[in-house]
């Protein structure tokens, strides 16, 4: 049960395993051309994995939501191009980025539902039935 940071070539530093409940491996994509990475929190409730991918300014249009094999990506792509431009200061951007999390079994991937509202992309993830982690306290001796 690992989240990996990792580019597509190998793993970044500062990163190691992180428990979610289910396997949430992520790459973090470099299909466009900006650094841009929105920020992702997830957390789970008892039925559901929420996701939440925070990128305010954005057009709803331009997202693409894709789950292919065990890989769910979300991409954004801007219809405008503002690369050419000589920025004075740049602290925020709306550009172009790729996300990629890896999901196991466990997610029902027909029941994946996704809104943008408030600058927020929210994904939730059903978790088929019976397929939660069973969580046991293992005593110290």
């Amino acid at each position: 049960m690992y989240n990996t940071c990792s580019t597509e070539r190998g793993t970044a530093a500062g990163c190691g395993p992180h428990r979610y409940g289910s396997h949430y491996g992520e790459q973090f994509g470099r299909s466009f051309s900006s650094v841009f990475r929105a920020p992702v929190s997830i957390y789970k409730t008892e039925k559901t994995y929420e996701l939440l991918l925070f990128a305010p300014g954005r057009v709803k249009e331009n997202f693409h939501i894709e789950v292919e094999g065990n890989e769910l990506s979300i991409n954004y792509k801007p219809t405008e191009d503002t690369s050419n431009l000589e920025w004075v200061r740049r602290e925020y951007s709306r550009g172009s980025f790729k996300r990629v999390f890896k999901v196991d079994d466990s997610i029902d991937l027909e029941n994946i539902s996704a809104k943008y509202e408030a600058g927020v992309l929210q994904l939730s993830l059903s978790v088929k039935p019976g397929s939660e982690s069973v969580k046991k306290e293992v005593p110290i001796q």
